[in-house]
């Protein structure tokens, strides 16, 4: 297909309850129509956490209402649509059931093919809404509940070259401020606590760095700042270094495997290199800052989406759905697609050398 397509995104994989309409136009430029997302902060805040029950049943509130605002603020109609996508997997698996089912009963009845996405290969073409981003590029995929290295050599081409083998970063930021009793979302709570602290006076652990590889781990960086809130009677100032030293702990963690990705990625890859950090954690100022900094030492050239992106949203679940519909790769079946709580970019590496964990659900990681 060489027109422009438009299409619409609905994500509902955690606590966001997102739709947006999005053309991609002739020459691969993308232009966002409109864009909606229902935060569900206010839910989850009393338990310092996503509650996966709260979430689905959130979603079945409002899902229908966002995508009609959506198409409201666009003004278009599903005729006028050449596709609906929808994050089909990975997730808490009530609310992607929510989206997934939506998108399906509104391509059903508009005659629209229905694009499943992978939630995760949405981040992964994130920064394409704000730039041209060509293949190949390495992906540092950073966010809550996921944290790896990807080289990314085409539109659905990933291979696994690390992996966290516990804990996400995300994860281990939400953890950190529900321990300390600094709001929810975590991460963003951290980040602001840590712009007064001291980032040098807690001595905290940097699991895996000693080790060859590309493999993370934050399980006991989370578990020795716990030590930390339990046996220090910690003021507002401690709670503020604390915040600062945990967050130059991640930061060196990511910085350091992020100079190993490179040198890898670049033995295989001639021409430019593009670096891509996507996700949630992606958010963070300071990670961003110092993934920069590896990157202009080496060369490379840091791609990362506009902030709003980084975060949940259904403009990358578009673009995805767009360019799978450009490149053919859609399936005729896509409304039989079932959900899927578990869903790994590089689904080879995740079944021969999980990261951690399998299950009957399959690889975690």
């Amino acid at each position: 297909m060489s027109e422009s397509v438009t299409i619409l995104g609905i994500e509902t994989s955690c606590d966001e309850t997102a739709a947006a309409i999005l053309r991609r136009n002739k020459n691969g430029d993308v232009e966002i129509l409109a864009e909606t997302v229902h935060s569900q902060i206010d839910e989850h805040a009393p338990y310092g956490g996503v509650v996966p029950e709260i979430a689905a049943r959130a979603h079945a509130d409002i899902t229908d209402t966002v995508v009609v605002r959506t198409l409201e603020e666009s003004g278009l109609d599903l005729a006028s649509l050449d596709g609906i996508a929808a994050t089909s997997g990975p997730g808490l698996i009530g609310g992607v059931m929510v989206g997934m089912m939506t998108g399906k009963a509104l391509a059903l009845a508009a005659g629209k093919p229905f694009i499943p996405i992978n939630h995760l290969e949405g981040h992964a073409l994130s920064p394409r809404l704000a730039e041209a981003c060509s293949f190949p590029y390495l992906l540092l995929l950073v966010s809550g509940g996921h944290c790896q290295f990807l080289e990314v050599t085409g539109l659905g081409a990933y291979r696994r070259l690390g992996s966290t083998i516990d804990d996400a970063a995300g994860e281990a930021f939400d953890k950190l401020a529900k321990t300390l009793g600094i709001g929810f979302p975590g991460g963003p709570a951290v980040e602001r606590l840590a712009k007064h602290g001291d980032p040098h006076r807690f001595d905290l652990p940097r699991p895996l760095m000693n080790r060859p590889g590309l493999d993370l781990s934050f399980a006991g960086l989370k578990t020795a700042a716990a030590r930390v809130v339990e046996h220090e009677a910690l003021d507002e100032q401690g709670r503020a270094d604390l915040c600062a030293s945990f967050q130059l702990t991640v930061t060196d963690c990511l910085a350091g495997k992020t100079e190993r990705a490179l040198a890898e990625f670049k033995s295989r890859h001639d021409g430019e290199t593009r670096l891509v950090v996507a996700g949630g954690v992606a958010a963070n100022q300071t990670i961003r800052a110092a993934l920069d900094r590896v990157a202009q030492a080496d060369g490379a050239h840091l791609i990362a989406p506009p902030l709003r992106h980084c975060t949940d949203n259904a403009a990358m679940i578009a673009l995805a759905g767009a360019e799978r519909l450009v490149a053919g790769l859609v399936d005729a079946n896509g409304l039989s697609f079932a959900a899927r709580p578990r869903w790994p970019l590089d689904e080879a590496s995740a079944q021969s050398h999980p990261a951690y964990g399998g299950g009957k659900k399959g690889a975690k990681a």
